[in-house]
């Protein structure tokens, strides 16, 4: 029970170091930090409960098989997301090409959607949005682009902003509306 306690007293860096050189139960402390982690990165790409927990299995299995090679330990949590997430393509990447259909069937179904007009627009768009965000305030534009264009998690955003998850969700709404009011003045002026 004690040897439980000190590694949950551990620092992240000291259980990976430990974990490099071999010790199981470090590792294991190292997995019951970061499975939610993983699952999340996971799950947004996979979409599928239990796809994702496969995937995470086989995150932490292959991050214990190739602990060696990482060069700083204490960049171990972005290492280990980085891999979920290369993981979790791959496995789309897979289960699409299971998932193709004969040139037959993919031929009468399909529909080319854009046109030279809505390429047009979908451009336009782009770019007033992409103004819009540059006329935010500093921590109304990293909220927006931390969520939008990274993909990270509330739980995710609210450690690298090192807010509460409350406080982030309140700058998403207050950043989207500033960034709509934005968008209003770009287009009417």
């Amino acid at each position: 029970m004690t040897t439980d306690l000190n590694l949950k007293e551990r620092s992240e860096l000291s259980l990976v170091i430990a974990a490099t050189r071999g010790d199981r139960a470090a590792f294991g402390e190292l997995v019951v930090r970061y499975e939610r982690a993983v699952y999340t990165v996971v799950f947004r790409r996979l979409g599928n409960h239990a796809e994702a927990q496969e995937v995470c299995q086989e995150v932490f299995i292959r991050v214990m098989t190739k602990l060696s090679q990482l060069r700083h330990p204490e960049c171990f949590g972005g290492w280990l997301r980085s891999a979920a997430n290369r993981m979790a393509i791959n496995r789309a990447v897979r289960r699409a090409l299971a998932n193709d259909t004969d040139p037959a069937s993919l031929a009468a179904t399909v529909i080319e959607a854009e046109t030279p007009f809505t390429a047009a627009l979908a451009r336009e768009r782009r770019l007033q949005v992409r103004a819009g965000l540059r006329r935010l305030r500093k921590l109304d534009r990293e909220t927006l682009l931390a969520f939008y264009v990274k993909g990270q998690s509330l739980v995710e955003m609210s450690d690298n902003f090192d807010s509460p998850v409350g406080t982030i969700k309140r700058r998403l709404h207050v950043a989207r509306k500033r960034l709509a009011e934005e968008l209003v003045e770009l287009v009417s002026a």
